[in-house]
């Protein structure tokens, strides 16, 4: 069974999208965990408004309520009360193809070595391709998203970094890779990112070369530092300082 586990801060309307998506899935041997982090908006309504949809179908459906302790928090929170074999991480922003879950549990099951397996994706309409499993690549950039399946019993028994502000998904594979845990990557969109997120500060890659004052690139710069300390990683040599 897989465990998805959605934290929801204000994101009412993209919540339904999200979770009709999860409705339309072709693999259906799932339980849906949503944590409500302290939302003030409409957010509980649309959450309690899918209970009976999914009761219907035959599908777990729990809620936690909790006051506001930021995604990180929440996903902890919610990898706590799962009980299927794999998890995966879905952001309340997010619409995930029909066969998403699908493709992959099946990529999992034809790649017993691997922890989780991820997909290239869509951001609004732009295309995230991203590559195959390169843990040396890992190392230098960040490249696969929050959104993968996970085995459960391989996931770090450290969980989500609830100190950081950015970079959250990064700091889960490397830690992945620490442990010696590699990945698998689909090479098609298997879901689609409704921009207003976390990821609507992206820019393109010239701009952090060419624009370093901007405020959105130093943030990005401060952020990967602290990463990068974390892991023992170094630092590019236009960045040290």
């Amino acid at each position: 069974m897989i465990s998805i586990i959605i934290p929801v801060f204000n994101q009412a309307e993209k919540l339904k999208y999200c979770l009709n998506s999860i409705l339309e899935q072709t693999f259906n041997t799932y339980e849906v965990i949503i944590i409500n982090d302290g939302s003030t908006d409409k957010s509980g309504e649309v959450i309690r408004g899918f209970e009976n949809k999914f009761k219907t179908v035959g599908i777990d459906y729990r809620i936690i309520e909790q006051t506001n302790r930021g995604a990180p928090n929440a996903r902890n929170h919610g990898f706590q009360a799962a009980k299927g074999d794999y998890v995966i991480f879905c952001d309340a922003d997010a619409i995930l193809e029909k066969n998403c879950l699908w493709e992959m549990i099946n990529a999992l099951q034809d790649n017993l070595q691997a922890s989780f397996v991820y997909s290239s994706f869509y951001w609004g309409k732009k295309l995230f391709k991203l590559q195959p499993f390169d843990a040396g690549k890992l190392r230098q950039m960040p490249y696969i998203h929050t959104i993968s399946l996970i085995r459960y019993k391989d996931f770090p028994i450290t969980g989500w970094d609830e100190s950081l502000k950015r970079f959250q998904d990064w700091d889960l594979w490397l830690s992945f890779i620490e442990q010696g845990k590699i990945g698998v990557w689909i090479n098609k969109p298997l879901f689609q990112v409704r921009p207003g997120g976390t990821i609507s500060n992206w820019l393109p890659s010239f701009a952090y070369k060419l624009f370093p004052f901007l405020p959105a690139v130093k943030k990005y710069k401060k952020a990967e530092k602290i990463i990068r300390e974390k892991h023992g990683l170094l630092l590019p040599e236009k960045d040290k300082k």
